[in-house]
Formats: structure tokens, sequence, C-alpha cells
């Protein structure tokens, strides 16, 4: 039994692996996106230029609504491999190995280790989870400084021989976490704890919680960056951030559509993929078979096995296994609670949920590979396993129909593959689950997943940069005298002041560019094909196209219309050496 258990681990161990690599891979292949990474790379770049570290800049003008300490990173990573994409990237990739080796800890504590193996994989094996962690840094260093928190909470119940020195690493966590986005993340962590304490009438075990030492950790952390703010601005530019880029993103919607109090739940389900698709059934368990409340059998992990501890929530040495699986349920429910009750609502939002939610999959999953399967028990989580199958062989379909050769006016490198890795994945799953090969079922799904990342990485993300044009388009503003005007019309693109190395104009109205076109100086604008026809009869000078360049909008309509691919010029008010297509 033993050696199952451990050729079973060191298979697991080798998927984790497979299923991190991919987030270090070709990290400069791609240029920035304007949604997001294009603020987390310029602004330390130009921190550096500046050697200001204090006041944050993008498109040189202060940048106050985000702490500091997500460009103070960048900033040691642009120091040491110097500053491209590949070095930014590489910062939010080490923060995403990090919170996968958090769902594995979580997993550990939650279970076995073979459930920290399967949380870890499940995490590092998410598409939507792979590409967050290489453009959107701030999100990312939160939860994984979140996660952390909970991490560390749990391990000071754990072993408490080792209480102090673990709430000291806890409450350095949420300092950073404040550092990283705000009071955020030292509130959500301190609600869930307080319920979860509160649920097993542990109240007055808070005194042992070393508040006041904790208050002064993060104090330490957060404060310095804030009085030196002060110091200069006085209280205006943190009012900005803690006021209006907190407090009111929260009582008002601040932009995009309006969200539902549902939106979180096929967040959850895109986002979290695959193992968004085992959550239902590991709640089910978890809530049928009990948390240790009242009663029940808990387990306590002792070496490689599991043994039956106190059925209650407190063992002779702490709370049991049991009690910390409910932490992770509250955890989860705190997060998603609190942003669903906001206006305004990102899928990032929920991020710091991913670890606890995959420790919660990790640890059905390791009881359904390894526990005889009872009539009833694991009856869902077969039924989630059949369900994996059949949307990997939906998926594997899709990308084959929508990017067969000749089917659209773009085509994608890996797309071919992609779509036969995923259906036939997904036709092999399948058939192991209704065999109930279990093991085999598993296996088979997350391969299919980790292959699809793969050439996902390899092939399609670089190929896809045909259909980014900020960058190209740089380039050849680029070869043009330094004192030209530069910028976009109604085209959000903020990469260009990175790739540019000097300010650039946003212009959202016709009168700033035509007066800008007008002023004498000479212009390089940035706009879509469509903006420029209708545009054009209403300027007062001439103006040329310059160059034209592909978009890739993702519009399911679009893509089974076949509908061509928009356009994005870059035009001038000089046609001299015209630049060539």
């Amino acid at each position: 039994m033993e050696s199952s258990l451990t050729g079973r681990r060191l298979v697991l161990i080798v998927i984790l692996t497979l299923a991190a690599a991919p987030y270090f891979m070709r990290l400069g292949a791609s240029s920035l996106w304007d949604s997001n990474e294009a603020f987390y790379a310029e602004t330390p770049r130009e921190m550096i230029e500046s050697g200001d570290y204090v006041n944050p800049s993008f498109n040189y003008q202060p940048r106050f609504n985000k702490p500091p300490l997500c460009y103070w990173v960048v900033v040691v990573f642009y120091k040491v491999f110097g500053v491209s994409e590949a070095a930014e990237r590489l910062a939010i990739a080490l923060a995403a190995l990090v919170m996968i080796a958090t769902a594995y800890g979580l997993g550990r504590c939650a279970f076995s280790v073979e459930a920290g193996l399967l949380a870890g994989i499940g995490l590092a094996a998410a598409p939507r989870f792979l590409m967050f962690s290489r453009r959107i840094m701030i999100d990312v260093y939160l939860a994984m400084f979140m996660a952390l928190a909970l991490l560390l909470f749990i391990l000071s119940e754990r072993q408490p021989k080792r209480r102090r020195l673990y709430l000291i690493a806890m409450y350095a966590a949420i300092g950073l976490g404040v550092l990283t986005k705000g009071p955020v993340a030292a509130l959500l962590p301190a609600l869930a704890f307080l319920i979860y304490l509160a649920a097993y009438r542990r109240l007055k075990q808070i005194r042992d919680l070393m508040l006041p030492t904790g208050v002064a950790i993060i104090g330490l952390i957060v404060l310095p960056w804030y009085l030196a703010v002060y110091a200069q601005h006085g209280w205006g530019a943190i009012q900005t951030f803690v006021l209006k880029d907190n407090l009111s993103r929260y009582a008002q919607q601040a932009w995009g559509p309006s969200r539902g109090p549902l939106f979180y739940i096929g967040v959850i389900a895109g986002d979290f993929f695959p193992w968004s698709l085992f959550v239902i059934p590991a709640l089910w368990c978890e809530a049928r078979y009990g948390f240790g409340f009242t009663r029940g059998s808990s387990r306590k992990e002792s070496g490689t096995s599991t043994e039956v501890a106190n059925p209650t929530s407190m063992s002779a040495t702490g709370p049991t296994v049991e009690a910390h699986t409910a932490l992770l349920v509250i955890w989860i429910a705190v997060i998603v609670v609190f942003f669903s009750l906001s206006k305004s609502k990102e899928d990032l939002y929920i991020l710091p949920i991913y670890p606890a939610a995959a420790a919660l999959v990790g640890k059905l999953l390791a009881r359904w590979l390894t526990e005889k399967d009872s009539s009833s028990r694991y009856v869902p989580v077969r039924a989630a396993a059949l369900i994996f199958g059949a949307v990997l062989m939906v998926v594997g379909a899709g990308v084959l129909y929508l990017f067969r050769t000749g089917a659209q006016a773009y085509q994608l490198s890996g797309a071919t593959a992609i779509g036969s890795i995923a259906l036939a994945g997904g036709l092999l799953a399948s058939a192991a689950a209704a065999a109930k090969k279990r093991l085999a079922a598993v296996i088979v799904s997350v391969v299919a997943v980790i292959v699809f990342n793969w050439v996902f990485v390899l092939w399609a993300l670089p190929d896809f940069e045909r259909y980014k044009p900020v960058r190209a388009l740089c380039e050849l503003i680029s070869s043009r005298p330094p004192d030209v005007l530069a910028g976009y019309y109604r085209l959000a693109s903020p990469s260009m002041t990175f790739y540019l190395r000097r300010p650039i104009f946003e212009y959202y109205s016709r009168e700033e560019i035509d007066s800008a076109l007008g002023s004498g100086k000479y212009v390089y604008c940035v706009m879509t094909a469509s903006d420029y026809d209708s545009l054009k009869p209403q300027l007062g000078v001439p103006t040329y196209v310059l160059a034209s360049r592909p978009m890739f909008q993702v519009k399911l309509k679009g893509l089974l219309d076949k509908v061509e691919l928009p356009q994005v010029v870059l035009i001038s008010n000089t046609d001299g050496a015209t630049i060539a297509k």
C-alpha cells in the first residue's frame, strides 16, 4: 500500500511540475496587454528614470490610485534583468508560483500530501489563472499575500510551539497586501478569522493572536510610504486612494457593465476551471459529512497516514482538520459575498479564494482516489468527472470548428493542436470516468488541460502578436524625431508610453485631435480605421494613413459570421517619407 501511495505521489509531483512550467515560458514573446499590464510595466520604468521611488507616475503624470509595492517589486527585476516585458512578467510568475505552493500547503493541512498536490495541480493547470499570471500584476500579488495569511493562520493553530513565528509572518503578509492594494488585504482576512472563531465559540482566543504586535508589524510596513506621501502632498493624495479608489468603487459603479449579485458564479466556473467543476461536490460532501462543529469523526494527519481524531472541533493539540476545512469554506464565502455586494464587480476581485477552493477540491479528490467508492458519497464527484470530460470535448470541437483552415479571415498557430488535444483528452477522460477508473479519469483530464496550456504558451500566444498592433506601430513612430506628438484617439493604448519612452496624448474628442493636428507640430496618432473614416471629413488639415494593422476582437458572433478583423491605423499630418506597411 505504501509503495502504491508513493508511486501515486510521484506521478502527481511530475504533473504539478509540468503544470507550473508554462508560467515561465516565453515571457517576453508577446507585447504588453493594454487593459492592465501597461501600468505596472511603465510606472516602475519611470521610477527608475526619475530616481523617485515615493511618487508613482504613469505617462509622466502622478499616479496615486494604488500603493507602490508592485511597482517596487518590478523595479528590482528591471535593475537585475533590464527593462523588458519578460522581467516584469517574471515578477508576476513567481507570485503565481507562491500561490500554487500555498494551495499545496492548504491542501496538505486540509487532508494529506496527495490533497496538497492535487490542489496545486488544479490551480496551476487553470488556463485563466495562467493568463492572469502573465499580465495582472497587482491582483496576483494581493491574492498571494492574502492566501499566505490564511495558510499561516492555520499553521499557527496546527503547530502551537511555532505560533508566534507563524503569526508574525501572517501579519507581515497582511501588511504587504495592504501596501499592494489597500485595506481590503486586512479587512477580509480579519472578517473570515472572526467568523471562524465565533462559529467554534473561540472568541476568547482572539487575545492569543498577538493583535498589538500585529498592528505594529502592519504599521511598520505600510506607514512609511504614506507618511512620505503626506509630507510631500498632504492628505489629498492619500484621500484620492482611500476614498475614491476604495470606498467609492465599492459603494457605486465605477465603470463597465452593471453586474448582478450572481456574477461571481460564472466567474468561478470559468476562471477556476478545471477544478471549478468539483467545487459543488466538494462543498456538498463537506456539508453532508460535517465540519466538526458538533459531531462526526474528524481526521488528523499523522505522517503519511490519516487517523481518526477527537470528534469535536478541538483536539488535544488544537483545532481539528475539519475545523480548518470549515475555515476554507468561510474564507471563500466571505470574499465572494463581500464583493457580490459591491456596486463595482471585476472577476479578479475574488482571486484570493482560489488556493482555498483548490485545497477543498484536492481533499475531495484525494479521498475519492484512495477510499472505496461508496454507493452515494462520491456520486457527485463521478458526475463532475464525466462533465469535465464532456466540457473538454465541447471545447476541443469548438476550437477545431472555429479555427479550421480557410474558415476565417485569420488563423492562430497551435489552434488545431489545442482543439485535438482537448477533444481526445475529453473522450479518454469520459471513458475512464464511466468505467470507474478514477485515477485515470483525473490524470487524463488534467494532463489534457496542461498540454493545452503548453501549446497555447509556446505557439498560440506568440502568434497572437500579429493581432496586437501597438508595439509594431510604436516601432514605426520611434523612427521619427523625439519632439513629435504621439498618442491615441479613442483606442486605449497606454503601453505606447512604455514603448516610446516618452509622454503620449490620450484624446477622446474630435476637438482635441483636430487641435493637435493643426498645431504646427508633427502628430502621429493610433486609432481604429472605422474612427478614422468617420473623423477624416471633419478634420481641418490633410491627414495620411502611414500604417495599418489588424486587431483581434474575441466575439463569438464575429467568429461564427467570419467577420473581417477590424484594422488599427497610424495616421499623421505629414506624409514625408511615408512609413511602409
